[in-house]
């Protein structure tokens, strides 16, 4: 008998993965997976199309799709305005011959992926009561994840019978609080540094925020001899695809474990903050069926985010703490997360025969 294949897609400006799974005794299996240059391509359809026509087709062609967009999806439709690409659903049935596409913003898709991550793609930061294994979803309590990439990215999962739905959020933008001095000083140079009125949570809990850190410590006289300087430099006035670029935040890391006193600050600061801002969401979203960690930075700073600057900072919410050390945190750390999750969200379409769209 041919297993049921799904078609999943993680779509970015810089690359696109494009992937078949198949569903083996309810477990999803990747059976085939290519990756594209994104800017090579004028449509999100004609690489569909290349994609499906060099695939081996031993499982059959799958009907079935989900693909996570690095952008808002409104009125299942996307931009992503740096390839000029305009997708939507209907666009995409009709090109690929699909009977079921679904758009998921690249981040709120992770939800989907949640209760059917593997143990390899997971660890676990905090136990807390174990009150989030037990009776159904619906009976478990909402979820919620954030994860720290190239900004602050920040999802909600809410119990249904069917399963988790996922809802987006843009909650990386909301106002950063200071909580010390040093957070204060530090919300005060990047307001005048990026001329701005405001500073964004993402500002600092992010890889770019790890950066500004790091920039802003080493903008304090007495480091002005520290080795990072130049390299500051290139991070500070070069972008990624330029020659000149240096990647500042993993240089802070690499110098953090190897012992740099500054270094090792800007580490603690980012991790407190880090800490403060999951806290935060865990009580907004009241997630008792579990917070995440997700974000390109998890897999790298697992030691970090096991660490008391991230944990107790998680939990130092006043009345609340009893409530944040009961959750159970775990933090996702396989790098193709998003395409399984992707992959999950169409298996969970083609099992409701279209009742979710």
């Amino acid at each position: 008998m041919q297993a049921t294949t799904y078609l999943a897609g993680d779509l970015g400006g810089t690359k696109t993965l494009l992937a078949i799974y198949s569903d083996q005794n309810g477990k999803l299996k990747q059976e085939h997976v290519q990756r594209y240059v994104s800017a090579e391509w004028t449509s999100l359809e004609s690489m569909l199309k290349h994609f499906l026509q060099t695939s081996p087709d031993t499982n059959g062609t799958p009907q079935t799709s989900c693909f996570a967009v690095a952008g808002p999806v409104k009125n299942r439709a996307a931009e992503l305005t740096n390839l000029g690409w305009s997708i939507s659903q209907e666009s995409l049935q009709q090109s690929a011959g699909l009977e079921r596409v679904e758009l998921v913003n690249d981040f709120a898709v992770l939800i989907y992926g949640l209760p059917h991550f593997s143990d390899s793609q997971q660890i676990t930061l905090q136990a807390g009561s174990g009150l989030d294994s037990e009776g159904s979803q619906a009976e478990r309590g909402p979820v919620a994840i954030l994860g720290a990439g190239t900004g602050l990215g920040m999802a909600r999962g809410l119990p249904s019978k069917t399963g988790l739905i996922a809802l987006p959020s843009e909650g990386g933008h909301r106002e950063f609080a200071p909580r010390c001095n040093d957070e204060w000083a530090l919300v005060q140079w990047l307001k005048r540094d990026l001329s701005l009125e405001r500073i964004s949570v993402e500002r600092v809990v992010s890889g770019t925020g790890l950066g500004h850190v790091m920039n802003w410590m080493l903008q304090q006289a007495e480091n002005a001899t520290h080795p990072l300087q130049e390299k500051a430099k290139a991070w500070r006035y070069n972008t990624p695809d330029q020659p000149g670029y240096h990647d500042l935040p993993a240089s802070t890391c690499q110098y953090a474990q190897a012992g740099d006193s500054i270094a090792n600050a800007a580490m603690t600061l980012w991790l407190s903050a880090y800490g403060a801002a999951a806290g935060d969401l865990a009580l907004q979203e009241l997630c008792t069926g579990g917070l995440w960690i997700g974000g390109g930075t998890a897999e790298k700073n697992q030691a970090g985010l096991k660490s008391i600057h991230f944990l107790n900072s998680l939990r130092q919410k006043g009345r609340f703490k009893p409530f944040l050390e009961g959750l159970t945190v775990r933090a996702v750390i396989d790098p193709g997360a998003g395409l399984f999750s992707a992959a999950c969200r169409a298996r969970e379409l083609a099992e409701s025969s279209g009742t979710l769209t």
